[in-house]
Order: C-alpha cells, then structure tokens, then sequence
C-alpha cells in the first residue's frame, strides 16, 4: 500500500527519499537535539519517558531501536528498562556519531550499540527481539508497509512494538495553533539553527501527510501485529502507539 508521507522528500524529487533523509539527517545532526529540544519545549523528553514505561511491565531484554538518531530512546530504555542490550539502528552515521557520544558519558556501552541499517532490510534474524521501538522517526520511511513487517519479523511472539511519532491535533483552537507554529516558526526556526530551513519545511510536511491515530492502527494489523492500543498526548501533538506480536 502506498501512503502520502512515502512521496515527500526533503530535498527534490528526483533522488530516492532514503538517500535525501540520510543526507538531511547527516547534515543537521549537530543541532538536532538542541532543536528538538527547543521547538517542542522539551516535551520530546516527557513523550520519549511516556513510551518507555509503556514497556516496563513487559520487561523486554533485548531491544531494538529503529531510526534512533542520537539515541535519547535507546538511552532512556536502557537506564529506565535496564535490559540485557539495546541496539540502535539508523541509517544517518551522522546522527549516530553523536548518539555513541552520549553513550560513552552515560558509561552505557556495554549495554548499547549502534549499527548503520535499512529499516526496510533489517540484518537481524526473525524472532530475536521483546521489544522494537521507533521515536519520531517512522514518517521518514521511504516504505512503511516493508519496514513495519521486517519490525514485526524480528520480534519475538509476544513482544511489543512501541511507536512514537508526532500527529497533528484534531480540536480547536489546537489544530490552528499549530497549524501556524507547524508552518510559519518550526522552518524558520530550524534554518537559524541548522542552516537547512528545507529539511524543517519537510519535517511539518512529512507529519500532515503521516497515516495517525485509527488509520495507523489499522495499518499495524494488517501488517499482522495483534492487539494494537494508541493515545493522544499533549491535545494531540504527539501518538503513542503498541502493539503486540
């Protein structure tokens, strides 16, 4: 099946969405999380938390996270969860440069480590996961359909997958405000911090035209995941979704 946010690129429409959301990635990795940080008033902190301990009573040893860019999920499972290994997978070694770094200050490299993957060609074998997780990154899958089956195929039967991704609010007068902030202040934003107004331009696009809330869910079962729960936070800003192998 093919979705809307599979069609938006940062850059053009030429090259192929993988190859331009690495090179973006690559590019504004030095600023990504002060950025983050910054636009959502550091409630990107309190949703990562919010994921995390949706997976505590589950108590997976062996995670993957997917897209984990600087690794602040996979930092957070690893000290919140306190599992056997935590491996996060990206395919922007730029972004997981600065991800290693913060791992080395936590002291944390014994349980985590990174490795430059395609979500849609994971190198993993079936069934050696509890738990997959995937943070504000899902939107840039160049095909989510193959990405979220190789998710579902690396999991172990009764494991969890956790998504988080940022949605847009539904009621007034939310949905306008951030319609503008979304719009008019997160690209200019993100050009004085980064230099790459494209890439935050791209960011609210990829997240209007992202499948969220039922049609997500819809979408997680059909790939063959089981019982699939989602919520709303913060008036809508952002979904948390699990889902069950």
């Amino acid at each position: 099946m093919a979705y809307e946010q599979e069609s938006i690129k940062p850059y053009n429409q030429q090259e192929s969405k993988g190859s331009q959301v690495a090179t973006m990635f690559n590019h504004i990795a030095p600023a990504y999380d002060f950025f983050n940080s910054l636009s959502s008033f550091g409630l990107d902190r309190y949703w990562r938390r919010k994921g995390i301990d949706a997976l505590k009573s589950f108590a997976p040893q062996d995670i993957l996270d997917v897209a984990t860019g600087t690794g602040d999920l996979a930092l957070l499972a690893a000290k919140r969860l306190k599992p056997r290994r935590v491996i996060g997978v990206d395919i922007s070694d730029g972004m997981m440069e600065v991800g290693r770094q913060k791992v080395m200050r936590a002291d944390l490299q014994q349980t985590i480590s990174f490795q430059h993957e395609d979500c849609t060609r994971l190198s993993f074998e079936g069934e050696c996961f509890d738990a997959v997780t995937a943070s504000f990154g899902i939107r840039n899958f160049q095909q989510l359909d193959t990405a979220l089956a190789e998710m579902l195929r690396v999991l172990r039967p009764g494991g969890h997958l956790m998504l988080l991704e940022l949605s847009q609010p539904q009621s007034a007068p939310m949905k306008q405000l951030f319609w503008l902030y979304s719009h008019l202040v997160m690209p200019l934003m993100g050009a004085l911090i980064s230099g790459d107004r494209k890439a935050y331009s791209y960011l609210t696009a990829s997240i209007e035209a992202f499948p969220q809330g039922e049609v997500m869910e819809q979408t997680l079962k059909r790939i063959g995941f089981g019982q699939v729960c989602w919520k709303r936070l913060t008036f809508g800003v952002c979904t948390l979704y699990i889902a069950t192998k």
